[in-house]
């Protein structure tokens, strides 16, 4: 019987574990995630090669390798491994070793080099060798006996696929990378040389030999780099090559794969709170003392893989009676849809799928359009049949990113309903620092890579739509994707349902879903003339500011190049180099023209010029060719799981960066009009972060001045320059105002001498003496930094968590920042908790009241309402009693209105 040697590439493991995995912890509060996730994907290995008869799990060891001494700086860009993975480096070797797989690292060489020498042996031998890994490098191992495989996303390479990847063969890949170069393990290249130049040249001359011979004869930018890259090849290639003689390693004889160790897995289980993974490899429900406080049986288990998976076209009635009955009497469903666009407003639907229990789900083709396209069911009996259940509030269901799916069936009629769950919502309240796509979910908690709708349909020039795609295609792909969002959820619920704001923060989500749609849905009317004389006036200014600044530089330039710009600053007028770019220039940034108009008068006009650039480009000229030629009116979308503090981003149009403090950024707002018969509202939050900041470090001083309705800038001036309160200047509470936002966002005595223009001592005597009246405030912040450090993560008043990944970083800066972060993010996402919260009351109170007004913006703090006159004074009082009741804190809420014909008045 042939013989099968099994390596996996443990190094490459570790990463992919690490960074796949949630942020699982044991009770101890030790990171658990990449020892999980690497059991998990060995068991997974040696399940799809039972017939190995040999093994090695193999790692870098510690220390230098012969590259270092080659090329100090190889490998010189990364990172230092995060703590938390060093942390599980010894119990992965001990668990790995537990498992039967002998556990390798060898002083000197990587971990691909001992691989390497062990498949060369077992190629001698007659052996076939399967290398589990990630890493491109070890491609140039394929050949008749040697096979890659990449756990992570099902990939299997023999030499065809090796060509089709990678465009070389195997034994051109040494030559490949030489030319582009690897910048992880900082191996220069050809400058400007990607993959389709190194493979140009290597099918039009053969090998890196053959280039380098015929270099001279090679035209253009990139044969000039190819050049000047000649000497370094030698070097690049030695570093490339990877070693098939370590000597001093256990012969392949010596690899056989060992019986798990029990006793020792038991240990690390026990410890680890892996009780789930070891009954699954024992077995045995009983493995692990239920009563034993130390385990943690809460990680994720692997998904139910595609082989085991049953998906169905729906091409007849009767099998669409079948699912009918199915999904009326399930507990939940699991609902996707296929479309022609990811314009959410222009979408139409090609086909539908469902799944009402893991492994088995259905997809209902109703618009391919193919030769050959088999028969499908009728469009409009379908969705007919189909509408009474999608209407359904008493028929729970559950999406992946249900607001994008209640877009494409509102565009043919259809009020979904029932909506109950929604794995990206809950992906979002568990890890919001983290990826919330499908793909990213179903890698991390079911250690699956599903189809990808590239792999469907192409990508670049050569994409197709999904109504072209082929039935059997289709069903599979989406079929999975109603599977994979059941199977995610089943992880991600109890694990919400465990933690009281969690699971109140999930409802708050999936609350304000529909008010977004409804908003979105809605849109807001736009004066177009208006934009276009603005724009017109804006292009006007633009040109006087161009020929202001060419006065003053004495010569013609382009505004927008960084490049001739640079050459002016510095070559010409010798302004001073603020800071540098990466490629070691002289940097003409925003912030360095910022610092430099402090003192020169030209990139004071440049930052004008640009700014009205921008807002032209962006606004003025954009917004009227967005208006929906259906609605007549823009409608924006608001992304709910994007920012970390639980804030909504807006995008196209994004209305949240349009200025307010500028007199062109006003005028953009004027341009945001209530319809005839109808007024413009605007209310927002008073002073919110400061109120959340006395609410939650409890500070008396604080909360006296917001419960007594102080003025807390002048509160705050009184106490900082020992003055009484009526006796405070404009210029002490501008300085007050400052410094209480200021410590909010954690700036630093050096930020608050920039920003108030004063010495940095007095910057620090103003802190100190901060800190000293409102202590509560200094307590809070050394309370935030250790519980952050502590956790991983801060929360807010209500429970979200926010999760600052570099708080414990090696890296001083990285640190720092997370540190600051600590502190403000619990105040945003506080306050990005209550608009929400009053999104959702004053939502429901119209249309329970049956009244007309609508939600059309979401900005920040701030709600802004088209209301019918009539209601005017209505929604005046209500819409700002109901922001301010939505929660009780220790310091009153308190909102303010205004009302106009356009945003900017009613602002």
């Amino acid at each position: 019987m042939d013989k099968t040697l099994l390596l996996v590439d443990g190094s490459s493991y570790l990463y992919r574990a690490f960074h796949a995995m949630p942020d699982l912890r044991n009770k101890a509060g030790e990171p658990t995630g990449a020892l999980y996730g690497i059991i998990n994907m060995l068991k997974r290995l040696r399940a799809d090669y039972p017939s190995a008869t040999h093994l090695a799990c193999v790692f870098d060891a510690k220390g230098k390798t012969f590259r270092d001494d080659l090329y100090p700086d190889y490998k010189a860009n990364r990172p230092s491994m995060p703590e938390d993975l060093r942390a599980q480096i010894e119990p992965i070797h001990e668990a790995v070793g537990a498992l039967g797989w002998p556990v390798l690292a060898i002083e000197g060489v990587e971990a691909d080099d001992v691989i390497a020498t062990y498949a060369h042996q077992a190629t001698q031998a007659g052996w076939k060798t399967i290398v589990s890994t990630g890493d491109k490098d070890l491609a140039q191992l394929v050949d008749d006996h040697v096979t890659l495989v990449n756990t992570m996303s099902n990939e299997k390479l023999d030499r065809m696929g090796v060509i089709a990847k990678f465009g070389v063969p195997p034994e051109r890949i040494v030559d490949y990378l030489a030319l582009i170069g690897d910048s992880v393990d900082n191996v220069p290249g050809v400058e400007k040389c990607g993959p389709k130049t190194a493979v140009k040249w290597l099918t039009e001359y053969g090998t890196l030999d053959d280039i380098i011979a015929k270099a001279e004869s090679i035209k253009g930018v990139v044969g000039e780099n190819l050049r000047k890259a000649l000497p370094m090849f030698p070097m690049t290639r030695e570093l490339l090559t990877v070693k098939r003689d370590v000597s001093g390693i256990v012969p392949i004889d010596g690899l056989d794969a060992m019986p798990i160790d029990l006793d020792t897995l038991a240990g690390v289980s026990d410890r680890y709170g892996l009780r789930s993974l070891l009954r699954e490899l024992t077995g045995d429900a009983q493995a692990i003392p239920k009563g034993d406080a130390r385990v943690q049986d809460d990680v994720p288990a692997p998904g139910l893989g595609k082989a085991d998976a049953r998906y169905e076209a729906v091409l007849t009635w009767e099998a669409f009676d079948a699912w009918l009955s199915r999904i009326q009497s399930a507990e939940l469903v699991s609902l996707d849809t296929e479309t022609t666009s990811i314009e959410e407003m222009q979408a139409r639907l090609v086909g539908i799928s469902l799944c009402v229990e893991a492994g088995h789900a259905c997809y209902i083709p109703l618009a391919h359009r193919y030769p050959d396209a088999p028969a499908q069911l009728p469009f409009d009996e379908v969705l007919a049949r189909l509408k009474p259940w999608l209407e359904d509030t008493a028929r729970p269901k559950l999406l992946q990113h249900a607001k994008y799916d209640m877009h494409v069936l509102a565009n043919h009629g259809v009020a979904l309903a029932g909506v109950v769950h929604d794995t990206m919502l809950a992906s979002y309240v568990l890890e919001s620092h983290k990826s919330s796509s499908l793909d990213a979910l179903a890698e991390r908690w079911l250690s699956r890579k599903g189809l990808t709708y590239e792999e469907v349909c192409g990508k670049g020039a050569n994409q197709i739509g999904f109504d072209e795609v082929s039935v059997e295609r289709a069903t599979e792909y989406s079929a999975e994707d109603a599977d994979l969002t059941l199977q995610v959820h089943q992880r991600l619920w109890p694990r919400i349902q465990a933690d009281s704001g969690l699971a109140r923060i999930y409802a708050l989500e999936l609350a304000c879903q529909p008010v977004l749609f409804e908003i979105e849905r809605t849109g807001v009317s736009i004066d177009a003339q208006r934009l276009a004389d603005h724009s017109h006036a804006m292009g006007v200014q633009m040109m006087a500011l161009e020929q202001q600044a060419y006065e003053q530089a004495g010569q013609p330039f382009n505004l927008n190049s960084p490049k001739q710009l640079g050459e002016l600053f510095f070559d010409k007028l010798k302004l001073p180099v603020v800071k540098k770019t990466a490629t070691g220039a002289p940097s003409t940034d925003e912030e360095v023209l910022t610092k430099l108009a402090e003192d020169f008068p030209l990139p004071k006009v440049i930052l004008e010029y640009r700014g009205l650039a921008k807002l032209k480009s962006t606004y003025a000229d954009k917004l009227p060719k967005m208006i929906h030629p259906a609605t007549g009116r823009v409608h924006t979308h608001y992304a709910q799981a994007a920012v970390v503090t639980g804030r909504l981003s807006s995008s196209d149009p994004n209305l949240q960066n349009i200025p307010v403090r500028t007199a062109e950024g006003r005028k953009i707002r004027e341009a945001f009009i209530a319809p005839p018969g109808k007024r413009i509202i605007s209310a927002d939050y008073s002073q919110i972060e400061l109120r959340i900041m006395a609410h939650i470090s409890g500070d008396a001083s604080l909360k006296r001045a917001f419960a007594e309705g102080e003025d807390v800038h002048r509160a705050t001036a009184s106490e900082i320059f020992g003055v009484a309160r009526d006796a405070v200047t404009s210029e002490q509470r501008r300085y007050a105002k400052v410094i209480n936002f200021g410590l909010i966002y954690g700036m630093s005595a050096f930020g608050l001498a920039s920003n108030l223009g004063i010495e940095r001592d007095a910057a620090k005597h103003y802190i100190d003496t901060y800190f000293a009246r409102y202590p509560g405030v200094a307590a809070y912040m050394e309370r935030t930094r250790v519980e952050a450090k502590q956790h991983g993560y801060v929360q807010t008043a209500f429970g979200r968590r926010l999760w600052l990944p570099e708080i414990n970083s090696p890296n001083g800066p990285r640190r720092q920042g997370a540190e600051r972060a600590a502190i403000n993010a619990p105040m945003q996402g506080t306050a990005a908790d209550l608009i929400k919260m009053a999104m959702v009351d004053i939502s429901a109170w119209l249309h329970r009241d049956g009244l007309q007004s609508r939600m059309v913006m979401q900005v920040h703090d701030e709600l802004v309402l088209e209301v019918p006159e009539a209601e005017l004074l209505l929604m005046k009082t209500q819409v700002t009693q109901r922001m301010a009741g939505v929660a009780q804190l220790d310091v009153p809420l308190l909102a303010e209105v205004g009302e106009g014909s356009n945003w900017e008045e009613a602002h």
